[in-house]
């Protein structure tokens, strides 16, 4: 019962209301915004929500050591169990099993190693839900990189969320057409005074809601304004 009211009220629900239902499986979604501002907070959110679903999460990070990655699990982990006032110390152990950190360089890792390396895991028994690829620099990936990821991604049956640096804050100045087809929601993050503010700029072919949601400025969870 308490991991469900956890489940319930998960700050991920906002983002999922926001994007029609959420990233499925065989799908790919992409967090943008200015480097800084909040997107790997996100991705930990995201991969935590699956977590205490019982699924299984493969986290890719480019540009922090795997100790990091973990440090801001427990971060999200701690702030959502103060936040929702709920006590989720007995089952702990049993969310974080099912999480695998990985830690690549981007000079040297193709995204075909990428994908070996998950079929390897499945074959030996992990089966991610969701795939998170944190601080992968687009400008050395092709468009043919991230068909493959999508291609991988309807195979396997997972989801896939990306973080991407940019400076661009509207969709035609981020992507060519090309990349942008293969995105079936990209969500921008803006930074405000006060806060951060997530703004919808696609969710596949479907009419875009307004989002009205904002990363709470002390412990980076999503929150309605």
């Amino acid at each position: 019962m308490v991991k469900q009211e956890l489940i319930d009220r998960s700050s991920v629900r906002f983002l999922d209301k926001a994007l029609n239902g959420g990233i499925k499986a065989g799908e790919i979604g992409v967090l943008a915004s200015k480097k800084g501002v909040g997107k790997t907070s996100v991705l930990v959110q995201i991969g935590f929500d699956k977590l205490i679903q019982g699924k299984q999460v493969v986290h890719v990070s480019f540009d922090q050591h795997a100790s990091y990655v973990m440090t801001w699990y427990e971060d999200i982990y701690n702030e959502m169990s103060k936040k929702r006032k709920i006590d989720v110390a007995d089952f702990k152990d049993d969310i974080f099993k099912n999480r695998v950190v990985l830690n690549f360089n981007q000079d040297t890792v193709s995204t075909k190693q990428i994908i070996s390396t998950m079929k390897a895991l499945s074959q030996g028994g992990i089966k991610p839900e969701c795939v998170i690829i944190d601080g992968l620099n687009f400008a050395k990936r092709t468009t043919q990189d991230f068909a493959e990821m999508k291609a991988f991604a309807k195979e396997a049956g997972i989801a896939v969320w990306y973080s991407y640096n940019t400076d661009a804050a509207e969709l035609k100045d981020m992507f060519d057409k090309a990349l942008e087809d293969l995105f079936d929601a990209v969500v921008y993050f803006e930074a405000k005074a006060d806060s951060t503010q997530l703004r919808i700029l696609k969710v596949r072919n479907e009419a875009i809601k307004e989002a009205n949601l904002k990363l709470d400025p002390k412990t980076l969870l999503i929150a309605e304004k």
